[in-house]
């Protein structure tokens, strides 16, 4: 019998115990400890895996004081804490799973990269969109020409206006300075997942985009800077106690209510709301994050790409439009329709997702198909398992700088002549839709 893979949890929250349940699933991998600061968050995942005392920590730091404990080291820590819990457990000997963004400077990725390599190690950034079995399914077919060469491609990140106002607007990636910029955020996965469908470099990028809503001057007359006390609250999209009293009642979903408080009753959640960040006006927050940015991208031989996040859509998959010059595919996360120029037919194939878009519902398959490779890299020393390498991941971060850059300067990018400024993007103003 084959013995298990072990995982040691940096971070559990969401994401932490998510990978730590995709690698318990499958009996191929089990989780032998984890290290979090927040007691209820830590005993949490801890009793969920039976993981014993002596295992349990309140800083990733006492796993260097003592032998390496598991396989896999999951760095699931805000994105702003990679860095050194990433470097330190790879010169331990971990093979490091590695929630995205990998971090949130170029040089802190290139560290971790770096340690990665020179330890030995396997490194994973937790791109799931290329381990969904729709996205697998998708790219064997544009692989097999059945569309013939792609010529160009419409891409959609539906983020969901709820999603926006928790995460963006009241939540934990709400600011630059505190997290990183919305495209590294949340659309580094898209960026990566064109690049991997299009299977080409990146040459050129521009972008637009700003936060066109959540400021105070579009503030509605009357609203008050809680949604409780807010005589307009009831007429407000993003009203919080609509968004999140409804979960009460569905005590196996995780997420969102797990950011917001550890009491899931009715009065815990009012309490919640009437007293944390997640009750606020998202017209009286400090966030700065854009909530709407399109990029624009040519890749080598021609090829372009335009790619559209915007908070303004309900919360779904991605869509994928896919022009190539004997067909067009269109996709949706769950459908792929193939459209053959030479024949007239069109085929629709149905994918079982796997789960649903969200990251409380798997994002369709992508968690679990990303666990399921990662240790079947580590079992069998076998890196082809992994989809996208340290280094292919640190290009495609690179790419989502270089995107923000254009945006922020106004100017087509030749990722050729560009040698990387993340610095200067995190220090630039943030520009409204207006001022453009």
């Amino acid at each position: 019998m084959t013995t298990p893979v072990t995982f040691a949890v940096v971070g559990a929250g969401v994401r932490g115990q998510t990978y730590a349940a995709c690698a318990a699933a499958t009996g191929k991998a089990s989780v032998v400890a984890v290290a979090e600061p927040r007691p209820h968050a830590r005993t949490t995942l801890a009793t969920a895996h039976d993981i014993p005392d002596d295992a349990v920590f309140d800083d990733w730091r006492a796993l260097l004081d003592r032998p390496r404990l598991a396989d896999v080291a999951v760095i699931a820590t805000q994105d702003a804490d990679h860095v050194e819990p990433a470097v330190a457990l790879a010169r331990k000997g971990y093979h490091l799973l590695l929630e995205k963004p990998m971090a949130t400077s170029e040089a802190d990725c290139e560290r971790i990269v770096a340690a990665a390599e020179e330890a030995g190690v396997f490194l994973a950034v937790c791109h799931v969109l290329r381990y969904m079995p729709y996205s697998r399914r998708l790219k064997s077919l544009v692989d097999a020409g059945r569309i013939g060469d792609i010529v160009s491609i419409e891409h959609l990140e539906p983020v969901g206006w709820w999603h926006q106002a928790h995460s963006y607007v009241r939540g934990n990636w709400r600011r630059e300075d505190t997290s990183t910029f919305m495209l590294m955020a949340k659309s580094c996965h898209d960026l990566d997942w064109l690049t991997h469908v299009i299977g080409r470099p990146a040459e050129r990028v521009s972008s637009f985009g700003g936060l066109y809503e959540f400021r105070p001057e579009r503030r509605p007359e009357g609203a008050a800077d809680r949604c409780l006390d807010c005589a307009v609250e009831s007429t407000c999209p993003y009203s919080a106690p609509r968004i999140y009293l409804p979960l009460v009642s569905e005590p196996d979903r995780l997420w969102p209510l797990s950011a917001i408080t550890e009491d899931r009753s009715e009065e815990g959640v009012l309490t919640a709301l009437r007293e944390g960040p997640y009750g606020r006006c998202v017209y009286a927050c400090d966030n700065d994050v854009v909530d709407h940015q399109v990029v624009n991208l040519e890749y080598s031989g021609g090829v372009t790409a335009s790619f559209t996040m915007t908070a303004f859509t309900p919360l779904d998959f991605r869509k994928t439009r896919i022009f190539g010059t004997r067909g067009q595919i269109e996709g949706d996360g769950r459908s792929i329709t193939v459209h053959d120029f030479v024949d007239g037919s069109t085929e629709v194939i149905e994918v079982d997702a796997g789960g649903g878009a969200t990251a409380d519902d798997g994002h369709g398959g992508g968690d679990q198909g990303l666990v399921d490779a990662f240790v079947e890299a580590v079992a069998t020393g076998d890196a082809g398992h992994i989809l996208s390498s340290g280094r292919e991941s640190l290009a495609t971060h690179r790419l989502v700088w270089a995107a923000e850059h254009a945006r922020r300067s106004g100017t087509v990018l030749e990722l050729s002549d560009w040698s990387g400024s993340p610095a200067g993007s995190s220090a630039s103003p943030v520009i409204h839709s207006e001022e453009k």
